[in-house]
C-alpha cells in the first residue's frame, strides 16, 4: 500500500475542458462521442504549428493542471496506448504512394513526442519518462509515477496520459475504441497538498463490466464524485485506490 497526496488535475475529452463541465458529466456520466478542438492559444505559434491532435490535447490538460512552477520543476510521466498513431498512419499512406515524408510528422511519431514537446514548452529538464501498457495504460503509469515519487524530493510528479481515436484503416482494430482524450494529474508524496490517496495491488480482479470510457476518465469521476474506492483490473488482480482525506482540488 503507497500513499500519495492528489494536488490538482486537468482534462479534456469531447465536450469537456473545464473544472464546470467536467463535474457536470461526473454527476451523470455518459459514453464521449466526438472531436476535441483544445485551446492551445498558451503555446507559442511555432510549437503551435508542430502538434498533433494527441499532443494538444496533453499539453491543454497540462496547461490545465499545472501553473508554470509547478511545469518546471515537477519530473513527468506520459502514458498513452497508442501514442500519435494518426502522424505514423499518414507518414505509411505517404509511403505507400512513394511521396517524401514530412520531416515533422516523422519527429512527432516517436512514443515519447508528447514529454518532448511539454519540456520545450515549459523549460522542463527533469526526468520524464514515457510508456505504454496496452489498456493498462493508465494503471501502470500511475504507478510509474507513484514510484517516481521516490526520487522527487520535494517536487511533484506529473503523470500525463491520452489517447487519440484510430484513423482509419486501423480503427477496426482496437479493442478500446475510445474518443480523443487527455487526463493531467499532479501527484506529492503523502502529506503533500490537495487530497490523500492510497494505491493498492490486490490479487483479487476487479468486479463488474469495463464503463464506456478510459480508465483515466473513470478515475476522475471516482475522484469528482466523492466516492470510497475505485478498482481498476491488473492482470492478474486489480488497482485499488482509496480515498482517505478529501480536499477537491482543481
Amino acid at each position: 500500500m503507497t500513499r500519495i497526496a492528489l494536488a490538482s488535475w486537468g482534462a479534456v475529452a469531447p465536450g469537456l475542458s473545464d473544472e464546470v463541465t467536467w463535474r457536470s458529466w461526473a454527476a451523470a456520466p455518459a459514453p464521449l462521442r466526438g472531436d476535441v478542438r483544445p485551446d492551445v492559444s498558451f503555446l507559442p505559434a511555432m510549437q503551435r504549428r508542430r502538434c498533433d491532435t494527441l499532443s494538444r490535447t496533453m499539453l491543454a490538460a497540462v496547461n490545465a493542471c499545472c501553473d508554470e512552477p509547478q511545469r518546471a520543476s515537477a519530473l513527468s510521466v506520459f502514458a498513452s496506448r497508442h501514442g500519435s498513431f494518426a502522424t505514423t498512419v499518414e507518414m505509411l499512406e505517404s509511403l505507400a504512394r512513394r511521396q517524401p515524408l514530412s520531416p515533422t510528422n516523422f519527429s512527432h511519431s516517436v512514443h515519447n513526442t508528447q514529454a518532448g514537446l511539454f519540456s520545450i514548452w515549459s523549460g522542463n529538464q527533469q526526468v520524464a519518462q514515457s510508456l505504454a501498457a496496452r489498456n493498462e495504460t493508465f494503471q501502470q503509469g500511475f504507478l510509474e509515477a507513484v514510484c517516481l515519487l521516490d526520487r522527487a524530493g520535494e517536487r511533484p510528479v506529473l503523470f500525463v496520459t491520452g489517447d487519440e481515436a484510430l484513423p482509419e484503416p486501423v480503427a477496426g482494430l482496437s479493442d478500446d475504441p475510445h474518443p480523443p482524450y487527455a487526463v493531467a494529474l499532479l501527484l506529492w508524496p503523502e502529506g503533500g497538498p490537495g487530497g490523500a490517496l492510497e494505491l493498492t495491488l490486490e490479487a483479487e480482479p476487479a468486479a463488474g463490466d469495463a464503463p464506456a470510457w478510459p480508465p483515466a476518465v473513470e478515475f476522475l469521476r471516482w475522484w469528482l464524485r466523492g466516492e470510497k474506492e475505485l478498482r481498476l483490473p491488473a492482470a492478474p488482480g486489480a488497482f485499488v485506490w482509496r480515498a482517505n482525506a478529501r480536499v477537491t482540488p482543481g
